[in-house]
C-alpha cells in the first residue's frame, strides 16, 4: 500500500473534511465530554469545526489526504476562530449545566495562546479505520512545511492524550494544561520557529 499524499484542500472540500473530522473526534474525552449523547455531538460538532477551524479553507491552510481520510485545518497568524457563532452553538448544543465549565475551557483556550506569531492547529484528525497508518503524519508534515517556510511557530491543544507523542514527533513541546471543573485536560503545544 503507498504511502498517504497530503495536499492543501480547496474551499469546496469542507463538507467532506468536516465529516472526516467528525469521525475523527467520535472518542476524544474532551470533545466526547462536552457532547457526550450521540445525537446532540452528530447535531453540534460539525458546527464547532466549521465555527472553530472553518476558516482553514478561506486562509488555503486546510490539508487533507488524496483520499478525504485525514484533514490538518490550521488558522494563520492574525486570524482567530469565529468566537460568536462557536458561543452560539455552545449555548445551543452544550447541556446546561455544563456550560460553565465549557465555556471556561474556552476562555482559557483562546488566552492560552503564545503572543509570538504563530500558526495555529484548531483541528486535526484521521479517520479511525486509517489510524497509525501514516494518514496524520501526511497531513502533518504537509502543514509544518508551511509554518518553516515562513519561520514561524505553530500552536494546538491536544484534546487526547494519546495524541501528545505524536505532537512530540514533530517537534511539539508541552507548554501547559487548561482544565475546568470537571472538564479533561486539554494540552497546550508549541513548535518553535524554524
Amino acid at each position: 500500500m503507498p504511502d498517504p499524499v497530503a495536499m492543501t484542500a480547496a474551499p469546496e472540500d469542507a463538507p467532506r473534511l468536516i465529516s472526516s473530522l467528525v469521525t475523527a473526534f467520535a472518542a476524544d474525552p474532551f470533545i466526547r465530554w462536552m457532547f457526550p449523547d450521540a445525537e446532540q455531538y452528530l447535531r453540534s460538532f460539525p458546527l464547532v469545526l466549521t465555527h472553530f477551524a472553518g476558516g482553514a479553507f478561506d486562509h488555503g491552510s486546510a490539508f487533507r489526504t488524496a483520499d478525504y481520510r485525514a484533514a490538518a485545518l490550521w488558522l494563520p497568524p492574525g486570524v482567530a476562530p469565529d468566537e460568536a457563532a462557536l458561543g452560539a452553538v455552545m449555548e445551543e448544543g452544550v447541556a446546561p449545566d455544563l456550560q460553565a465549565e465549557v465555556f471556561g475551557v474556552l476562555e482559557e483556550v483562546g488566552a492560552g495562546h503564545p503572543d509570538e506569531a504563530h500558526w495555529y492547529l484548531p483541528a486535526m484528525g484521521a479517520d479511525p479505520t486509517c489510524q497509525r497508518k501514516g494518514y496524520g503524519s501526511a497531513v502533518m508534515a504537509e502543514s509544518l512545511r508551511r509554518c518553516d517556510e515562513g519561520h514561524i511557530a505553530a500552536y494546538l491543544e491536544s484534546t487526547n492524550p494519546a495524541n501528545i507523542p505524536f505532537y512530540q514527533r514533530f517537534g511539539f513541546d508541552v507548554v501547559g494544561d487548561i482544565q475546568s471543573g470537571s472538564s479533561p485536560v486539554v494540552t497546550r503545544m508549541l513548535r518553535a520557529a524554524r
